[in-house]
C-alpha cells in the first residue's frame, strides 16, 4: 500500500468474537462480528489498523490461555503467546500495534468459550 494522499476517513470503534474456541479465530474490520473458527478475514485494501485494546473475558468458569498472532501473508508473529487468564477471568492486552492490507490478527484459545472485545482506529483511504 502506498502512503496515503487526499482524503480519508479515521473512525474509532470495535469488533468482537463471542465464545472463541480452540479453533483459531482472525478479528474482522468492516464493522460485523467474526465467526468463531473463520481465519480469512484480513485488513481491507486501502485501510491502516491501529489496535488500542484486546480483551478476553474467561465465560466458562475454567482457566484458558489465550495466543494472539498477526499474518503478514507468509509468517506469523506472536504478539501474545499461551497467556493464562484464570477461571471467569480477563486478561486485557492494550499495547498498541498497527496492521496493515492483507494482514490477519488471530485469536487462539486453549479450549473454549472466551470473549475477545478489540478496541481499534480504522484508516480509511479508498
Amino acid at each position: 500500500m502506498a502512503i496515503p494522499s487526499g482524503s480519508g476517513s479515521e473512525i474509532l470503534t470495535s469488533t468482537y468474537i463471542h465464545g472463541q474456541s480452540s479453533t483459531a479465530s482472525t478479528l474482522r474490520w468492516d464493522g460485523t462480528p467474526a465467526t468463531t473458527g473463520t481465519s480469512t478475514y484480513v485488513v481491507p485494501d486501502h485501510h491502516i489498523i491501529t489496535v488500542l485494546s484486546i480483551v478476553c473475558t474467561e465465560m466458562a468458569g475454567a482457566a484458558e490461555t489465550v495466543t494472539i498472532l498477526v499474518f503478514d501473508g507468509s509468517q506469523y508473529i506472536h504478539l501474545v503467546n499461551q497467556q493464562s487468564i484464570p477461571a471467569n477471568g480477563t486478561f486485557i492486552w492494550n499495547d498498541k500495534f498497527v496492521v496493515k492490507a492483507g494482514h490477519r490478527v488471530q485469536v487462539q484459545c486453549t479450549v473454549a468459550n472466551v470473549d475477545i472485545y478489540c478496541s481499534y482506529i480504522d484508516q480509511d483511504w479508498t
